[in-house]
Protein backbone atom coordinates (compact mmCIF):
# COMPACT_ATOMS: atom_id res chain seq x y z
CA UNK A 1 0.00 0.00 0.00
CA UNK A 2 1.15 3.65 -1.11
CA UNK A 3 -0.31 6.79 -0.19
CA UNK A 4 1.12 10.14 -1.51
CA UNK A 5 -0.17 13.55 -0.26
CA UNK A 6 0.30 16.26 -2.59
CA UNK A 7 -0.44 19.93 -2.99
CA UNK A 8 0.40 21.92 0.45
CA UNK A 9 2.17 24.71 0.87
CA UNK A 10 1.75 28.49 2.10
CA UNK A 11 -1.19 30.70 1.67
CA UNK A 12 -2.72 33.72 3.04
CA UNK A 13 -5.72 33.56 5.68
CA UNK A 14 -8.92 33.15 3.49
CA UNK A 15 -7.47 31.43 0.66
CA UNK A 16 -7.75 28.04 -0.69
CA UNK A 17 -5.54 24.66 -1.38
CA UNK A 18 -7.01 21.57 -2.98
CA UNK A 19 -4.69 18.48 -1.20
CA UNK A 20 -4.71 15.30 -3.15
CA UNK A 21 -3.56 11.65 -2.10
CA UNK A 22 -2.68 9.04 -4.91
CA UNK A 23 -3.20 5.48 -3.93
CA UNK A 24 -1.65 2.42 -4.89
CA UNK A 25 -1.42 -1.23 -3.82
CA UNK A 26 -5.19 -2.14 -3.16
CA UNK A 27 -8.54 -1.78 -4.20
CA UNK A 28 -9.08 1.62 -3.71
CA UNK A 29 -12.81 1.41 -4.73
CA UNK A 30 -13.28 -0.85 -1.32
CA UNK A 31 -12.29 1.47 0.95
CA UNK A 32 -12.75 4.35 2.99
CA UNK A 33 -10.52 7.42 3.33
CA UNK A 34 -9.57 10.00 5.83
CA UNK A 35 -7.47 13.07 6.14
CA UNK A 36 -6.08 13.93 9.35
CA UNK A 37 -3.98 16.60 10.74
CA UNK A 38 -1.31 17.58 13.03
CA UNK A 39 0.57 20.96 14.22
CA UNK A 40 3.39 21.33 15.91
CA UNK A 41 2.69 20.17 19.50
CA UNK A 42 -0.56 18.72 19.00
CA UNK A 43 -1.64 15.40 18.52
CA UNK A 44 -2.96 14.48 15.46
CA UNK A 45 -6.80 14.84 14.71
CA UNK A 46 -10.01 13.83 12.53
CA UNK A 47 -10.82 16.51 9.46
CA UNK A 48 -12.87 14.71 7.17
CA UNK A 49 -13.88 11.16 5.49
CA UNK A 50 -15.26 9.59 2.79
CA UNK A 51 -16.62 6.19 2.46
CA UNK A 52 -15.71 3.72 -0.46
CA UNK A 53 -18.42 5.07 -2.72
CA UNK A 54 -18.38 8.48 -2.21
CA UNK A 55 -21.59 8.49 -0.52
CA UNK A 56 -21.06 9.75 2.40
CA UNK A 57 -18.89 11.91 4.26
CA UNK A 58 -17.87 13.37 7.70
CA UNK A 59 -15.90 16.36 8.90
CA UNK A 60 -14.82 17.56 12.07
CA UNK A 61 -16.79 20.86 13.65
CA UNK A 62 -13.88 23.36 12.53
CA UNK A 63 -13.36 22.71 9.32
CA UNK A 64 -17.26 22.01 8.30
CA UNK A 65 -18.50 24.58 5.53
CA UNK A 66 -14.90 25.26 4.30
CA UNK A 67 -13.48 21.87 3.58
CA UNK A 68 -15.21 19.29 0.84
CA UNK A 69 -13.55 15.54 0.78
CA UNK A 70 -14.10 13.92 -2.57
CA UNK A 71 -12.66 10.95 -4.40
CA UNK A 72 -12.36 9.67 -8.00
CA UNK A 73 -12.01 6.25 -7.85
CA UNK A 74 -11.02 5.86 -11.52
CA UNK A 75 -7.62 7.99 -10.80
CA UNK A 76 -6.98 6.35 -7.09
CA UNK A 77 -7.47 9.70 -5.55
CA UNK A 78 -9.32 10.85 -2.90
CA UNK A 79 -9.02 14.94 -2.33
CA UNK A 80 -9.08 17.78 -0.08
CA UNK A 81 -10.62 20.60 -1.41
CA UNK A 82 -9.72 23.79 1.60
CA UNK A 83 -11.51 27.36 1.01
CA UNK A 84 -11.25 29.92 3.62
CA UNK A 85 -8.37 28.81 5.33
CA UNK A 86 -7.58 30.00 8.83
CA UNK A 87 -4.24 30.46 10.40
CA UNK A 88 -5.21 27.23 12.50
CA UNK A 89 -5.52 25.23 10.10
CA UNK A 90 -1.79 25.33 9.96
CA UNK A 91 -0.31 21.82 10.06
CA UNK A 92 0.52 18.40 8.61
CA UNK A 93 -2.15 16.97 6.54
CA UNK A 94 -2.25 13.34 6.55
CA UNK A 95 -4.27 10.92 4.31
CA UNK A 96 -5.13 7.47 5.66
CA UNK A 97 -6.86 4.20 4.46
CA UNK A 98 -9.42 2.71 6.74
CA UNK A 99 -8.61 -0.39 8.35
CA UNK A 100 -11.65 -2.23 6.96
CA UNK A 101 -13.64 -3.07 3.46
CA UNK A 102 -16.59 -1.21 2.66
CA UNK A 103 -16.87 0.62 6.13
CA UNK A 104 -17.62 4.12 7.18
CA UNK A 105 -16.89 6.07 10.02
CA UNK A 106 -13.49 6.67 11.14
CA UNK A 107 -12.76 9.22 13.47
CA UNK A 108 -9.96 7.73 15.17
CA UNK A 109 -6.54 7.37 13.66
CA UNK A 110 -6.64 3.66 15.00
CA UNK A 111 -8.64 3.24 12.76
CA UNK A 112 -6.74 3.65 9.57
CA UNK A 113 -3.96 1.33 9.08
CA UNK A 114 -1.90 3.13 6.04
CA UNK A 115 -0.87 6.61 6.13
CA UNK A 116 0.96 9.22 3.23
CA UNK A 117 4.09 10.91 4.07
CA UNK A 118 1.86 14.30 4.74
CA UNK A 119 1.89 17.34 3.45
CA UNK A 120 2.35 20.87 5.04
CA UNK A 121 0.02 23.28 4.96
CA UNK A 122 0.79 26.81 6.11
CA UNK A 123 -1.35 29.44 6.54
CA UNK A 124 -0.36 33.26 7.17
CA UNK A 125 -2.63 35.85 9.22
Amino acid sequence: VQLQAFGGGLVQAGGSLRLSCAASGFTFSSYGMGWFRQAPGKEREFVAAINWSSGRTYYADSVKGRFTVYRNNGRSTVFLQMNGLKPEDTAVYYCAKKNREREFGGFSPVEYDSWGQGTKVTVSS
